[in-house]
């Protein structure tokens, strides 16, 4: 049987790994090689909305109705949980990010590079910090401190391994007196030729240092090799994108909030999937058109797992006066320069009223009498590493 994506229906991402076991035949196939963060992030999504990971209890005390509301996984990866931590965020920060001139830029690098990334996972700590680096020290030209938060990605649009950072600034900054704000415009050449210095310099330095782990086709080759290798993709065009600049807040915040907490591919993209294969569409940037692409179930799931953090990773990460080092002392300070009137005080609806929200019905209303459900036990999720003793019968059983 094929199951076909309709606007009523998706095909869930949980789904698939779960059918016929899915999940667990490709862990099996390939567990000497997994991350312990892949495994994890895994299992909660499997155990995502099952008694597995904990329960409150509601009972209607007119008819005796028992309604059990499982808890979340709260894993980035998890479509469900990845858009709920996506709303939070942009109610967070439509309230907390200044009104102003954003300018939102994409760092790229040649594709020859990307596979450096996934034999040194570290990197995609390191090489953000070089992109913000490059704007605040063009901003220091001007004398100003800019705000900056950045999100780290690692998968194209077809799942692709594609290591590219999304990055947005103010087009201004408080001046080092903090009496002034500064309006700043970014060159795109500028920029460029920074990135790739940067870039290709960290590189080298990691290599005279004995700390790059190499592909095969780099492996066990001297330093003239590898720099001979390095200076040919100097030579080539490097990619740095730049918005114009926006004054539009909630599309600044709508903009950059698509990048922050979601899995590599939207469920709406999903088009069939047959127990086999899984087709989707993705936009495709040369052809500026709609594309399909089919990988067979375990591909497809090899491709997604592929970008899943380790434990405690941050794909976010902030800069300039909005970092945490700074922001308590610097953003007050930049509300005044713009003339905002901070909302230091978000308050973050109840999962009763999202729910309410999203679909127009009241979760904590009995469907049989139509009065209120009121709490009578909550039960506490297992710890992980009692999911993770019960890996299989979770990867093997639709709980």
């Amino acid at each position: 049987m094929e199951y076909i994506n309709t606007n009523s229906k998706k095909i869930r991402i949980k789904f698939i790994l779960i059918d016929n076991n899915n999940w667990w035949n490709f862990f099996t196939k390939h567990k000497s090689r997994l991350r312990e963060g892949i495994i994890t992030n895994i299992v909660k999504i499997l155990s995502c909305g099952t008694k597995f990971l904990g329960f409150k209890e509601y009972k209607c005390f007119n008819c005796s109705y028992i309604k059990k509301v499982c808890f979340s996984c709260k894993s980035k990866f998890c479509t469900s949980c990845g858009k709920k931590a996506t709303d939070i965020w942009i109610k967070k920060h439509y309230d907390l990010l200044p009104k102003t001139i954003w300018q939102h830029i994409t760092f790229t690098l040649p594709s020859q590079i990307w596979p450096l990334f996934w034999y040194n996972r570290k990197l995609f700590n390191i090489v953000p910090k070089f992109a913000a680096n490059i704007i605040k020290q063009l901003a220091a030209q001007k004398g100003a401190i800019p705000g900056i938060f950045l999100a780290i990605h690692s998968f194209g649009r077809d799942l692709k391994r594609n290591a590219h950072f999304h990055l947005s600034t103010t087009a201004g900054g408080i001046s080092f007196d903090h009496k002034r704000w500064i309006k700043l415009y970014f060159l795109a050449e500028s920029i460029k030729k920074m990135w790739k210095y940067q870039i290709i310099t960290l590189l080298r330095e990691l290599f005279k240092n004995g700390e790059l782990i190499l592909p095969n086709n780099l492996h066990n080759k001297p330093y003239t090799h590898f720099n001979r290798w390095l200076n040919q993709l100097y030579q080539k065009k490097w990619v740095v994108h730049l918005n114009k600049q926006s004054e539009n807040h909630k599309l600044n915040i709508d903009y950059i909030a698509k990048y922050l907490k979601r899995p590599p591919i939207a469920e709406t993209r999903i088009l069939s999937y047959d127990g086999n294969n899984v087709t989707f569409k993705y936009f495709d940037h040369h052809s500026k058109t709609y594309q399909k692409k089919t990988f067979s179930v375990l591909d497809f799931i090899g491709r997604l797992v592929a970008h899943i953090h380790d434990k405690y990773f941050k794909s976010v990460r902030y800069f300039g006066w909005l970092s945490n080092k700074t922001r308590n002392t610097l953003l007050p300070i930049v509300y005044k320069l713009l003339k905002n009137i901070p909302k230091l005080q978000t308050f973050l609806p109840s999962w009763q009223k999202m729910i309410q929200n999203e679909f127009g019905v009241n979760p904590l209303i009995c469907p049989i009498c139509k009065k209120h459900l009121f709490l009578e036990n909550h039960t506490f999720p297992k710890k992980i590493s009692y999911l993770i003793q019960q890996h299989q019968f979770i990867a093997t059983t639709n709980c």
